[in-house]
């Protein structure tokens, strides 16, 4: 039995059934996250050429243990993910490093990502969240994860946790692919003016 065979992957479609995510039992980028959106970027990346030497893959991100697949191809995933897995088994078994120095090169630093976000909730996060006396600030960005806190009407807030999953992270996730993680670090019992205290 080959060391890949033991390495287990899990596809789990998503909402947008032309996005897959398969998580695998084995780190593949640990270091950070990347998305590769054509052939010639996947160039010299063992994991990343692999995937995209299947017909009808248009775009990967990849981090950690996590590599999600978006599709133009009609196939389905259970089909697909057959193709997916062999790919992934095969760049492991290689030996190569998955992700190239030239790709890790291109990523954004810590300091750009966070720059990118501040002004991302200045425009899209905060006039929505304001309209309840809500605001949002940027704490950090450390690796893959940002970590905000809320004041005004969001602080102590019943609502602030779906204000996070479903309006916040969704915004985030689809304007800056690199972030896979929105930790609220807000001390919601000394909130002194809740838009909404909850029953």
């Amino acid at each position: 039995m080959s060391a890949t065979s033991d390495i287990r992957i899990t596809g789990e479609p998503q909402l947008d059934p032309h996005i897959c995510k398969f998580t695998l039992s084995h780190p593949v980028y640990p270091e950070g996250s990347v998305r590769c959106t054509s052939r010639e970027m996947a160039e010299g990346s063992p994991l990343l050429e692999a995937l995209f030497a299947i017909d009808g893959i248009s775009q990967v991100f990849v981090y950690n243990n996590v590599v999600m697949i978006a599709k133009r191809s009609e196939d389905d995933w259970p089909t697909l993910g057959r193709q997916i897995g062999s790919a992934i088994r095969s760049a492991i078994a290689s030996g190569r490093p998955l992700i190239s120095d030239a790709v890790r090169r291109r990523l954004p630093s810590e300091q750009q990502l966070r720059e990118k976000l501040e002004a991302l909730v200045e425009s899209e996060i905060n006039p929505a969240v304001g309209q309840h006396g809500g605001h949002v600030e940027v704490v950090d960005v450390r690796g893959t994860s940002a970590y905000i806190s809320f004041s005004g009407g969001c602080q102590g807030c019943a609502a602030s946790s779906v204000t996070l999953k479903q309006g916040i992270e969704k915004i985030v996730f689809s304007h800056l692919p690199e972030i896979t993680e929105v930790v609220d670090m807000t001390d919601h019992a000394a909130g002194m003016n809740p838009y909404y205290s909850g029953s």
